[in-house]
């Protein structure tokens, strides 16, 4: 099939959840399909990779929109309806040059990667067009205004959150196919829509991350990554250091809580203790789950389901979750991740896991054998080339 690829994102190099998905899907269905992709670059850092990607894709359209661009977009909405995550995307440039594209070319089918460039298909949505969202995004913005600490953000993520759902009620139904990653936010957005939905999970590269018997794993461990300039991870960590760790440690004090992931913003840098260490960027993420005990994911808000929930159940280390953190996978609590509702239980199932070994294989195996069945992208891959031939033109 000749597939169209268009991205809210450059899915180079893949160091995030959206350009990570598109990047591995990409690899898998380049087999035996010619791959396109238009795109939208933030950075001249960005404009760097075009190469990296032609090994993947038969062309590589990428448009400039600078983030003042961007910023100008967002402020001109401050009064209007339009969500401000869509209006930061929009583009008239990139408008012409999708329908420059789409005018001069026959695609079987059109990926449109997050809700954010469904704007480009307003006028008409092509009937072998994919919606491909990576979550919901308006559950996501709810959860945001309930849990922000400062009135300001309250205000403005519950402003969010309306816009976004009334967005999504709206230009959902338009696409004759439209995916999310869980279980959790298909059944949100079939109750607060009417349009036609169905799973996609994200996935791990099995390859890279896989359970590692010869490699030495740190007693009392505890790890959490992500990006950690990214609202949900700085507040999840912030929670777990303030009212989890100080229980851990009263019963492990030989513990460590290590918080691995790119550009720790200040308030992380600050959680900083003898306990408590924020690495900055990890080369080979791999390896520092490989030295863990014990991952969490401790979120209070965010969608969709975790790629760091994901990669540490591929390498057989159990993972503790808060419900956010949890729902998506779809899986039954025990099955590699436990799923911890209060700061107490989470407390408490850090610290079995640390001290009690029989427990810890137990979590361990049912993790990795999820993965295996269900989240490989080769087996995610596989789904999307399938909705892919639903839809062929």
């Amino acid at each position: 099939m000749k597939l169209l690829f268009v991205a809210n994102r450059v899915p180079y190099p893949p160091y995030r959840g959206d350009k990570l998905k598109i990047w591995n899907l990409a690899n898998r269905l380049k087999k035996q399909n010619e791959l396109h992709l238009i795109t939208i670059a933030q950075s001249n850092e960005e404009l760097k990779y075009i190469e990296e990607l032609r090994q993947v894709f038969k062309s590589v359209d990428i448009y400039y929109l600078p983030k003042w661009k961007s910023a100008l977009n967002a402020l001109f909405v401050i009064f209007g309806k339009q969500p401000f995550q869509v209006a930061y995307f929009r583009s008239k440039g990139f408008s012409r040059k999708l329908n420059d594209i789409l005018s001069n070319h026959k695609f079987d089918a059109i990926h449109v990667q997050h809700l954010r460039m469904a704007q480009y298909f307003n006028a008409r949505v092509p009937a072998h067009a994919i919606l491909d969202l990576p979550d919901a995004f308006s559950l996501y913005w709810q959860r945001r205004a309930e849990n922000a600490k400062h009135l300001w953000m309250r205000i403005f993520a519950r402003m969010e959150f309306k816009r976004l759902l009334n967005y999504e009620q709206e230009i959902l139904p338009r696409f004759g196919l439209n995916l999310v990653c869980s279980p959790e936010d298909c059944e949100y957005l079939k109750a607060n829509s009417k349009a036609n939905l169905d799973v996609l999970p994200n996935g791990v590269d099995t390859t890279i991350y896989h359970p590692r018997e010869a490699f030495e794993t740190h007693k009392f461990r505890v790890l959490f990554t992500g990006n950690m300039d990214y609202e949900p991870n700085v507040d999840a960590v912030e929670y777990f250091v303030e009212q989890i760790w100080p229980t851990v440690l009263s019963s492990v004090p030989e513990a460590k809580f290590i918080i691995a992931g790119q550009r720790p913003v200040g308030r992380v840098q600050k959680l900083v203790s003898e306990s408590v260490e924020v690495t900055g960027f990890v080369l080979n993420m791999a390896d520092e789950y490989a030295k863990a005990r014990v991952v969490v994911a401790p979120l209070r808000f965010g969608a969709g389901t975790q790629n760091k929930v994901l990669e540490a159940l591929s390498m057989g280390i159990p993972v503790i979750c808060s419900r956010v953190g949890f729902k998506g996978l779809g899986i039954e609590s025990g099955e590699g991740a436990i799923l911890a509702e209060t700061a107490e239980d989470f407390s408490l199932q850090v610290i079995d896991l640390l001290l009690h070994d029989e427990n810890w294989k137990k979590i361990s195996g049912a993790g990795a054998e999820i993965i295996s069945s269900r989240f490989s992208w080769d087996a995610v891959a596989a789904m999307l080339q399938t909705y892919f031939e639903s839809r062929k033109a």
